[in-house]
């Protein structure tokens, strides 16, 4: 996904539409819209390097990585089989997430999805469903996008580098019921135990600036820049822009001075599952 990102970033860069894009090459503007967002991907290199040749793209090194993430690329898109069942942007928020190298995360609403179990997760869902009109089908399926997701914390290489920071009204907001919470707080102290995530909360009862909606900032290493994806009220809203990186980055390192230090999580967890 990574590179279908970067594919649209050098597009714009270059002023192209996507029908001047692929003019008189051999696939068509709907096809590099599905590059784009992570839903198909480009066959050969020779493709690739047609685009770039076209974007105006000439540094070897840049080139030969972008090489290095088409051949990548094709052992993943895993979530191209629900293509039917995401919503609109879904499919290059799953995408970009799932090739970030790291991520740091605010969430002030729920549970962070990659922290989710499969139970608050559906009691999500079924909380939604008469309200937004889903399917049972539509339901599981995105049980299902959610545990795959979180796979990117265990993968043999280069697992993701997680950092949250929860508002405390988040853990304390019950879904479904006690249990469910319960079993919630325990897996999130379960994941605590890997050397690549890490849990700030941040309680109710300090005076912080609060962001009111969640955000994701993801780094891939260079060439490609940095992405902040933040939640806004039809939908989801994704960026490289600097002056957008640095304010979202700006807003984390405030959050994570104010929460409390991550050694102090398990035992707020613990304390949470004694209170509910």
């Amino acid at each position: 996904m990574q590179l279908g990102w970067e594919l649209k970033r050098l597009r714009d860069k270059a002023g192209f539409t996507l029908a001047e894009a692929v003019d008189g090459l051999t696939f068509s503007p709907s096809k590099l819209h599905r590059v784009e967002n992570g839903l198909t991907g480009l066959k050969t290199t020779a493709e690739l390097r047609t685009l770039l040749d076209r974007y105006g793209v000439e540094d070897e090194e840049d080139v030969d990585f972008l090489m290095q993430v088409h051949r990548d690329s094709l052992n993943r898109g895993w979530w191209s089989i629900y293509r039917s069942v995401l919503p609109s942007g879904m499919g290059m928020y799953i995408g970009l997430e799932s090739g970030a190298r790291t991520s740091r995360t605010w969430q002030p609403n729920v549970v962070f999805g990659l922290l989710q179990t499969e139970r608050y997760a559906r009691e999500l869902f079924q909380a939604a469903k008469s309200i937004e009109e889903t399917t049972t089908e539509f339901v599981e399926r995105h049980i299902q996008i959610r545990m795959e997701r979180k796979k990117a914390l265990r993968r043999r290489d280069n697992p993701m580098e997680l950092w949250v920071i929860q508002d405390e009204a988040s853990l304390r907001r019950v879904v479904g019921n006690p249990d469910v919470m319960r079993e919630q707080y325990k897996e999130i102290e379960t994941l605590l135990g890997l050397d690549n995530v890490t849990v700030q909360i941040l309680p109710m009862a300090t005076p912080a600036y609060r962001p009111h909606t969640n955000f994701n900032l993801w780094e891939f290493g260079t060439p490609l820049p940095t992405v902040v994806q933040s939640d806004v009220a039809d939908g989801s809203d994704i960026s490289d822009k600097e002056t957008t990186i640095w304010s979202f980055s700006r807003r984390f390192e405030n959050l994570r001075a104010a929460a409390l230090a991550p050694g102090e999580t398990p035992a707020f967890l613990q304390r949470l599952a004694r209170e509910i």
